[in-house]
């Protein structure tokens, strides 16, 4: 399985992979075109997305700060996306451990990540791979 690194020419790629996981969940989403041109600022900034496939068929989206409590940094999975038909065939997993590598390599000392409660798939994967749940996640709009 390749998983590489995306550049900004990658952004409509990735935001019709983005599109296509909140329409799949029902989540509320904006255009493509307007995802697209918020990935490529904050691939500017924070944000690294790594891509599995050729299609690309899959993501992971993080993003990486200055930690408060550590002198690492601290890195947030924001995404993980696998298209439907590929799911089960290890890109979810190639593309936690690339990310998990990358962090490393970027100098962060841990990574959190939230599941929703009802996405059993998702969950057994992050455990499978050494995450465990610590906390209940709150949120809420402004």
């Amino acid at each position: 399985m390749t998983v590489r690194r995306a550049t900004a020419k990658d952004a409509d790629a990735i935001a019709r992979l983005l599109y296509d996981f909140n329409t799949e969940y029902e989540e509320p989403t904006p255009a493509p075109d307007v995802l697209a041109r918020r990935v490529r600022r904050l691939m500017a900034a924070d944000t690294v997305v790594l891509l599995a496939g050729g299609g690309p068929d899959g993501l992971a989206l993080m993003r990486l700060r200055p930690s408060l409590w550590t002198d690492g940094l601290e890195c947030y999975l924001a995404e993980l996306y696998v298209v439907p038909a590929l799911r089960g065939h290890g890109r979810g997993r190639a593309l936690i451990e690339a990310a998990l590598e990358l962090a490393r390599e970027r100098g962060a000392d841990h990574i959190e990540l939230n599941a929703d409660e009802g996405d059993a798939a998702a969950r057994a994967l992050y455990e499978r791979v050494g995450f465990r749940p610590t906390a209940t996640y709150y949120e809420r709009g402004l």
